[in-house]
């Protein structure tokens, strides 16, 4: 079950495409789908949460926490949607493809991929890219 929060005044368009692609990632990497909650806010939020849990000073476009139970996933998703709006500039990609990212990049470090070492963000940036693409499949 995935569910929606909305922490700031930001809203997803169609929930259930959003849905629906995220289980796409999740059975595509064969894995199950346990409970997962998307939690959409604003930078201070997040900061709070990074401070608080993490030790971190520092903004973040996504922290995610992770529930899951060997191939069920589960796990909760903070996004900051002002620091996806400011890094799909500084990339200079749209908000929605940037939202798409770090949606992806949640499930996928739910799903066990990493991101510390070069060799980790290179693979999670091809996986992302190939999610994303899954997006755009029925859409």
């Amino acid at each position: 079950m995935i569910n929606w929060h909305y922490e700031t005044d930001f809203v997803l368009d169609n929930e259930t495409n959003y849905s629906d692609w995220l289980n796409r990632i999740i059975s595509q990497e064969q894995k199950g789908l346990g409970h997962l909650d998307y939690i959409f806010c604003n930078d201070e939020f997040l900061l709070k949460l990074n401070q608080e849990y993490l030790n971190h000073d520092d903004f973040t476009d996504i922290i995610t926490f992770d529930y899951s139970e060997e191939n069920i996933i589960s796990g909760d998703v903070f996004i900051s949607i002002p620091r996806v709006y400011d890094n799909a500039q500084l990339f200079e990609a749209t908000r929605d493809h940037e939202l798409l990212r770090v949606m992806a990049h949640g499930v996928l470090h739910l799903i066990g991929y990493g991101d510390k070492t070069t060799e980790e963000r290179r693979i999670m940036r091809l996986k992302e890219d190939e999610m994303i693409k899954l997006f755009h499949v029925e859409h």
